[in-house]
């Protein structure tokens, strides 16, 4: 099985996404499945990523090379994310398996779901923050001493994350979780 998992922008997302759905993957029991990221066309952000027809050219290149098609962006806020994200599966749907997501807010949200966080952070408090990037994610690479890299340590704390993937789907159950349940109900169909 054969799985694009399309980013905003894959410069730094890749880091996050590729082991967080490639443990997602192993753990609904598809240990098989080879998850690749998006990287041409480059959407280069949210806007560009809710538009059909960048949609629609990421689709037509990967068309016959991809079962299932997961577009992942970040809510940044926007309540009403959801609603563009249900238009687009309407109008990919259609003979494919085309999933898309918002991660609350920011993909960065799913990474620090795995992690063991300092003691002084509140789960509820990294949730809720609109901007989780600059106030939590940053701290704790800074911490962690892995932000000397180009990923910012994406790649180092994505996959000691993707090692608690049922622990990121109990701390994310409106975003991470729901899509996980339904990819599952759909490889298990």
């Amino acid at each position: 099985m054969k799985v694009l998992i399309i980013p905003e922008d894959f410069r730094k997302d890749q880091f996050i996404l590729k082991p967080i759905f490639s443990g997602l993957f192993r753990a609904i029991g598809k240990p098989r499945a080879h998850v690749k990221i998006c990287q041409a066309p480059l959407l280069g952000g949210v806007d560009e990523a809710m538009k059909s027809e960048r949609i629609e050219d990421v689709v037509r290149q990967h068309e016959g090379m991809t079962d299932i098609f997961i577009l992942c962006v970040d809510r940044d806020g926007d309540k009403n994310r959801r609603q563009g994200l249900d238009r687009l599966e309407e109008e990919f749907g259609t003979g494919r398996t085309f999933l898309a997501e918002n991660a609350w807010e920011e993909l960065e949200t799913w990474l620090l779901a795995g992690m063991d966080l300092p003691k002084d952070w509140r789960w509820q408090d990294v949730r809720a923050e609109v901007s989780v990037k600059e106030k939590y994610f940053n701290l704790l690479a800074e911490e962690r001493g892995v932000t000397d890299t180009p990923d910012g340590g994406r790649k180092a704390l994505g996959k000691e994350a993707a090692r608690n993937i049922p622990v990121i789907r109990q701390k994310c159950p409106e975003d991470f979780d729901a899509l996980a349940q339904r990819l599952a109900t759909f490889l298990n169909a």
